[in-house]
């Protein structure tokens, strides 16, 4: 029989609904909610009450039923915030019930391909390098240093205990038989972030922990630390144990969880008849992560593999955990309030005018770019805390920053910040001292190559083309800045204004065509332009207002700057590039310099700038899910963009706009 394009899939449960990514993660089947009998089948989650009254109508109704139940990886957090991303569903149980067949245990009981063998062993390489869990906290729990075993509480009642043939006395059985199987090792016994929260109970007493090599693990950290440095792991049904195979520990279990029985586990109760044919870890992997478990991808809910999903979760947790937990940001504008919480997503975020106290009870200051006030900066060295200056990308946006389009990348920067040269930055010292695998200068080979491709730029702004002079030997762009900018006071050592520039480069290139283009801001009307720069047509042979300036990398031979990204951009593109200021780009033999900085005495390759500009240093932020995304993703997500039909500008950006003018004036 044929199975129909899409199944009627009933909700008499409607609580599960809660769970807002349940429609995409069904699809192409359609949620039908309600007690209704027009449908297919009837959804139930695992073995709640609701599921029992599901299975009772389905019986009245003659009507199938799917268990429903989080993946093993679900998503960063918990909460109607972080709905789940992974969904096992079972047509025959629930993967946690032992005393019932379920296709989990039906998967991991089936013969399994080469192939399958293979990605089940990448899998499981995969989840260790991306240190995973079923929720994915950024802060790791503490391990001990000495030798210990791990021993994994759960909240009391958690129905796969009992459908896992143990009760609340195997607890205390495990925690026994870890002190006597191991009694030169403390034990350390990590409470579940249920119990930590106060919503659920523990199955352990003040008396159970008395003992003196028992260590309590209650911080409510991530547990791959704690799993990864384990002699052993010690469980009775929770999914830790499931992890601490991928981490190739050894495990005793005191219940039956849908792993325990097949030959991989030290198991304390017998195993149903079903599984004593034994099974590969393999096959194991392969049926939890991919045979019975459905992903989308967190951006725009689409089906995935359970490796972008893996990937997705594991970045979060990098740059989520890069951060300081408790911030206080000084002088951002409600805008740049809002972008900012993205950019530093998994840390609290305070925020205060510029000219008030940092609060105590925080981690670190945070300020935009180079406008923290001495006093801030001395204030913050008093306490000892670390000031982030945070920044644009270097792949923005399609629209101009000063006309308030959100951004899909900045950098958080915990030295200084790109665009100084007077002193280090987390930028240049990566590019002072890093070192690339053959792997990473691959990858940044790749990407340079898309950009150019896509003709991605900082702000992809579309303009009529330009094309050079018929006869012109040697085409010049001269690309002019707004004067007030930071990165011209603090990386421009020398000349200092666009006007200054253009005379050097007229002295310097006598002969060449040279083209000047005014900075977009300053084209716009929302920043002043320097002095004498009305007066640029005198100093060379064209003044360009309107051109695309990745258009304009097509047309010329070389390119001069102060310090204007559009250096970087130029050299992705095989341009000759000539820098009459310090750009983070400058000083590493990739371009002429006129200016010299002691600290860049090191040649790289554009790959090794590229990786660590473009890879390393910025955090891309999704436009649809404001999750963290690779810059790779971040292309595709500007190629889109530019693509979509332009959208009006908002009541407050029309404003922002006209307010830029009557500055100018």
């Amino acid at each position: 029989m044929t199975r129909p394009a899409a199944l009627r899939l009933g909700v008499p449960a409607q609580g599960m609904l809660a769970h807002r990514t349940l429609p995409q993660l069904l699809a192409p089947d359609r949620l039908v909610p309600g007690r209704r009998r027009d449908v297919d089948v009837l959804l139930a989650w695992g073995r709640r009450p609701s599921a029992l009254r599901v299975e009772c109508l389905a019986r009245q109704w003659d009507l199938p039923v799917w268990h429903l139940e989080d993946g093993l990886l679900r998503s960063v957090a918990k909460g109607r915030e972080h709905p789940p991303l992974a969904l096992l569903v079972d047509e025959l149980g629930v993967h946690f019930d032992a005393t019932a067949p379920s296709r989990m245990e039906q998967l991991i009981a089936a013969p399994i391909t080469v192939a399958e063998a293979d990605r089940a062993r990448a899998l499981q390489r995969l989840w260790c390098e991306q240190r995973l869990s079923k929720v994915n906290p950024p802060m790791e729990a503490q391990a001990p240093h000495e030798p210990y075993v791990l021993v994994v509480d759960q909240s009391a009642g958690d129905r796969s205990i009992a459908l896992g043939l143990a009760d609340a006395s195997s607890f205390r059985r495990m925690l026994q038989a870890a002190l006597d199987d191991h009694p030169d090792c403390t034990v350390v016994l990590k409470v579940h972030p249920d119990v930590i929260s106060g919503r659920a109970r523990g199955h352990f007493s003040g008396k159970d922990l008395a003992h003196p090599r028992v260590r309590l693990s209650a911080d409510g950290g991530h547990p791959a630390r704690l799993l990864e440095r384990a002699r052993a792991v010690y469980v009775v049904t929770s999914q830790m144990g499931f992890e601490a195979l991928l981490w190739g520990r050894p495990v005793h279990c005191f219940g039956m969880p849908f792993y325990g029985g097949w030959g991989l586990t030290h198991d304390r109760c017998e195993a149903p008849l079903r599984r004593r044919q034994g099974a590969s870890l393999e096959a194991l992997v392969h049926a939890a992560l991919v045979g019975a478990c459905r992903c989308i991808d967190p951006h725009r809910h689409q089906p995935c593999s359970i490796e972008s999903l893996m990937a997705a979760i594991g970045l979060q947790r990098r740059l989520q955990a890069q951060q300081p937990r408790r911030c206080v940001a000084f002088g951002f504008t409600p805008w740049k309030q809002r972008n900012l919480r993205r950019f530093l997503a998994g840390s609290q975020v305070r925020f205060r005018a510029r000219w008030r106290r940092i609060p105590q009870g925080v981690d670190a200051v945070v300020v935009w770019g180079r406008r923290a006030r001495p006093r801030l900066l001395e204030a913050a060295a008093r306490r000892q805390l670390p000031v982030l200056q945070v920044e644009d990308g270097f792949l923005r946006s399609v629209g101009l920053g000063a006309d308030l389009v959100d951004p899909v990348s900045w950098v958080v920067d915990h030295q200084g910040v790109y665009y100084d040269a007077t002193r280090p930055s987390d930028l240049e010292t990566l590019l002072a001292t890093g070192q690339w695998t053959p792997a990473q200068r691959q990858r940044a080979a790749a990407l340079r190559e898309r950009l150019v491709e896509e003709a991605i730029t900082k702000y992809n702004l579309q303009a009529e083309a330009w094309i050079r002079p018929a006869g012109a030997h040697r085409v010049v762009l001269v690309i002019g800045q707004v004067e007030s900018d930071a990165s011209i006071r603090y990386g421009a050592p020398g000349l200092r204004t666009n006007r200054a520039l253009l005379e050097a480069v007229r002295a310097a290139e006598p002969e060449a065509y040279l083209v000047y283009k005014p900075h977009p801001d300053v084209v716009a009307g929302l920043c002043r332009a320097g002095a004498g720069e009305d007066d640029a047509a005198e100093l060379c042979d064209e003044v360009l207002t309107q051109g695309s300036i990745q258009q304009l990398f097509t047309q010329i031979d070389a390119l001069h700057v102060l310090t204007s990204l559009a250096g970087f951009e130029g050299l992705l593109r095989g341009l000759d590039v000539h820098c009459w200021g310090l750009p983070f780009y400058a000083g590493w033999g990739l371009t002429h310099d006129r200016e010299r900085c002691g600290r860049r005495q090191r040649q790289l390759s554009l790959d090794e700038l590229v990786h660590a500009a473009l890879i390393e240093y910025p955090r891309y932020v999704s436009r649809d899910s404001g999750w963290f995304i690779t810059p790779e993703q971040a292309i595709d997500d500007l190629v889109a963009w530019r693509e979509a039909p332009p959208q009006r500008r908002t009541l407050v950006q029309a404003l922002f706009r006209h307010w830029g003018r009557l500055r100018r004036r």
